[in-house]
């Protein structure tokens, strides 16, 4: 089961309570490399954004493109090519495809 809390500085983490999956951040996958949405660990107006854009749990992405000095980073989500910050893409929680 996948679980979000606040942590003491304000910062919302998500963590898994069950290591059957390995879950990690969006930001660090590497271009090329096709994954599924487990979790979306923020809120507010960027987290209606992103699900305004499709990137909802179950969602396949690619990654395209990282930049040198890592942000921003390039995917496709449901065909469209979508660019984030890796401080967004730290807080997007996927699982590999096998």
């Amino acid at each position: 089961m996948q679980t979000c809390k606040i942590q003491t500085r304000g910062k919302r983490v998500c963590w898994e309570e069950s290591f059957m999956q390995q879950r990690i951040p969006l930001a660090a996958i590497a271009p090329g490399e096709t994954v599924r949405v487990a979790e979306i660990c923020v809120e507010g107006a960027l987290r209606r954004r992103l699900f305004d854009l499709g990137l909802i749990p179950q969602t396949l992405i690619s990654c395209r493109f990282a930049a040198p000095a890592g942000s921003p980073m390039a995917f496709t989500v449901r065909g469209a090519v979508l660019a984030l910050r890796t401080r967004d893409a730290q807080e997007i929680f996927v699982e590999r495809v096998s």
